[in-house]
């Protein structure tokens, strides 16, 4: 298994005469402090290193253009290969696989199997090829507290880099080498909080920040990888005049992007990220449904087919996730009245159990030929747009009926479940109405960059209903949860706590019937729909 890394990181420039100043008057500086905390501090130089690294890419550099850096460095105190990607302002995570074995004076040509499949949202199965190489000669210093805990950690480094490329085989220099001095700053646990004070002082001193990354630095302006056109979209200005299918296609490609962006933190388990790459799949779903008329069928027809198992697959994940930190939570809240803890724990147990099998199920589904295809399709769909004739239609003129249509579908299905007694016959149809209405938001706001406000307003009354029908069904599967829990508790308190708890589900969902009605009534109001018309 690959070791997970997170570093806060400051990268400046420098100049050769510069003269870092000592770290222990840096901190103290930017801690407003004679040290954090009052304690003594040591300041020193830990070490020397000459680095050897070699960067990987596609011929096209698709993985700088997502701002991923994977390469295999020798020398130092952590060789091996790292994959690089972005967690935040001054934050990355690194993923780390041992180096294996590599002839001396030979350059490297395989990138391990398990990095490949990490990257192949961005590769698209095309070959990873040495892009550059990159020595450094490294003096490294650290400030460390009378623990010998690392606080912050100073690397001073002389570069010099030179562009590669692959010829039968063979890594050939295409550049000639350049050379410059780097500064890197990496904070460790107990400094965390001095990255905006210490910045100001490196830069007060004399420091420059770096404008990307060693590797940027030497790619300079190659050519990105292929456009998804989330960014550039967004910097077009869509009007009512704009033709119905590139106004859709914005929306598209942002998804798409998404996805891609999503499957890394996915692999890594990052909070959240099964839910966002969920929820990208199921507009893409959305958006290829509401406005179908767009579409070649032939084309998109087939692919929601596979977006809604892709779909199903992140969400056993994520409702697994959802019932494990719902019943998280309401045990919490009612601990007082446990005798022991031994109960809930093993309950809460088998829910952290349900999710760890259904998020290595998605991890086996990511590395599959059927989710590589998945990605593929939809690299296609963005590259080249299987638009219809109506698809030229002026926006103004074609998308309203479209987005009409996801609502009229809301009210039909609404108003069966209005028809029925309460039980699972209109709670399976408010389920129905829930999707539905999720399908409306989504087709509101996929089209806000041209209809604005009144797409907006039209979405937000839509998620109130979505989220007041979802809370229905949550709480509906929660008692489900609990009334299984508790057949199977190991005692009579805890099965009374499952039952104390399963009474609380029941009144939230009389109250999610009230917030649905309200929602429902508000949605229903002319002038969220008046641009429908």
């Amino acid at each position: 298994m690959p070791a997970v890394h997170r570093e806060v990181e400051l990268k400046y420039a420098a100049d050769d005469d510069l003269e870092l100043p000592s770290l222990v008057e840096l901190v103290a500086d930017a801690a407003g402090a004679s040290s954090p905390g009052g304690v003594p501090l040591a300041d020193g130089v830990a070490a020397e290193h000459r680095l050897e690294a070699v960067y990987f890419d596609t011929a096209d550099l698709r993985l700088a253009a997502a701002g991923l850096t994977l390469r295999r460095r020798s020398g130092g105190e952590d060789a091996g290969w790292h994959l690089k990607l972005p967690a935040g302002t001054a934050t990355r995570t690194e993923i780390r696989l041992p180096p294996g074995r590599v002839p001396p004076g030979r350059t490297p040509r395989a990138v391990p199997d398990q990095l490949q499949s990490m990257v192949w949202a961005r590769t698209l199965g095309r070959p990873l090829q040495p892009v550059a190489r990159i020595t450094t000669e490294r003096t490294l210093r650290r400030l460390s507290d009378p623990t010998g805990q690392v606080l912050v950690e100073v690397a001073d480094d002389r570069v010099t880099a030179q562009r590669l490329t692959s010829h039968d085989g063979t890594g050939d220099v295409v550049s000639a080498p350049i050379r410059w001095r780097e500064i890197e700053v990496e904070l460790g646990d107990g400094a965390g909080d001095l990255v905006e004070a210490l910045d100001a002082r490196l830069r007060h001193r004399g420091l420059r920040t770096a404008a990307g990354s060693k590797l940027a630095h030497v790619l300079d302006d190659a050519r990105p990888g292929p456009r998804t056109g989330g960014k550039a979209d967004t910097r077009r200005r869509w009007t009512a005049k704009s033709g119905a299918g590139e106004v859709v296609l914005a929306h598209i490609r942002e998804q798409v992007a998404q996805v891609q962006a999503q499957d890394l933190p996915v692999r890594l388990d990052a909070p959240d990220a099964v839910h966002k790459m969920r929820v990208a799949t199921r507009r893409l779903r959305s958006a290829l449904s509401t406005f179908t008329p767009l579409f070649d069928p032939d084309v998109v027809r087939p692919l929601r087919t596979e977006l809604k198992w892709l779909a199903g697959e992140l969400g056993a994940a994520r409702d697994a996730e959802v019932m494990r930190d719902r019943v998280r939570t309401a045990v919490d809240a009612q601990s007082a009245a446990l005798p022991t803890r031994a109960g809930a724990d093993a309950a809460q147990g088998e829910l952290d159990t349900a999710y760890r099998t259904a998020h290595d199920r998605v991890l086996t589904e990511l590395d599959g030929d059927r989710y590589h295809q998945v990605l593929t399709a939809l690299q296609q769909l963005v590259e080249q747009p299987p638009l219809r004739k109506p698809a030229k239609a002026p926006a103004g003129r074609a998308l309203p009926p479209l987005v009409e249509r996801s609502y009229d579908r809301v009210r039909r299905i609404v108003d069966q479940a209005r028809a029925l007694p309460a039980g699972a016959e209109r709670d399976e149809l408010l389920h129905d109405a829930r999707k539905a209405a999720k399908q409306a938001r989504y087709a509101g706001e996929s089209v806000a960059i041209v209809f604005g406000k009144d797409a907006a307003t039209f979405a937000a009354a839509m998620e109130a209903v979505q989220e007041a029908l979802g809370e229905h069904q949550d709480s509906a599967l929660t008692r489900e949860r609990l009334h299984a829990l508790a057949l199977h508790s190991p005692s009579t308190e805890v099965a009374f706590l499952y039952g104390r708890l399963h009474a609380q589900e029941e009144a939230r969902a009389q109250h999610t019937q009230q917030r649905f009605d309200a929602a429902w009534k508000a949605a229903g109001r002319k002038s969220v729909r008046r641009w429908l018309r």
